[in-house]
């Protein structure tokens, strides 16, 4: 299984988070292949320049730094968000869903609102 973070668990887990609980901790320091997706770094670099979030340090080096994997985002992905029932509006994650299905991960989330698709997912 590879998992692919959510935005809030990619957060929590660099900031060493005592919201992510160890039992998930344990799994994805287990897990071989963590991915972390451009998505992500989309939306936390647009929270950043409102000033809705900090992060300290280079998040590209820090994903390196942790060993984890990045997904691009291709035309394949795009167009499978298209093709998502709506369910649920915000665009960041309608797109992680969609590259999940895509590429076969499972997400690792807090957010119950991926539930309503047909993906994988590991409870944060």
């Amino acid at each position: 299984m590879s998992l692919l973070l959510d935005t809030n668990v990619l957060i929590w887990w660099l900031q060493e988070s005592p919201r992510l609980g160890k039992q998930i901790r344990e799994t994805i320091t287990e897990e071989p292949k963590v991915v972390v997706s451009a998505v992500s770094a989309v939306e936390i670099a647009a929270k950043v320049a409102i000033g809705k979030l900090r992060v300290p340090g280079d998040l590209a080096v820090q994903i390196t730094e942790q060993m984890m994997t990045e997904l691009p985002v291709t035309v394949r992905h795009g167009v499978a968000v298209g093709q998502l029932p709506m369910h649920h509006r915000d665009p960041f994650d309608r797109l992680l869903i969609a590259q999940a299905r895509c590429e076969g991960l499972t997400i690792v989330t807090a957010n119950r609102a991926f539930a309503a698709y047909d993906v994988p997912i590991l409870p944060a």
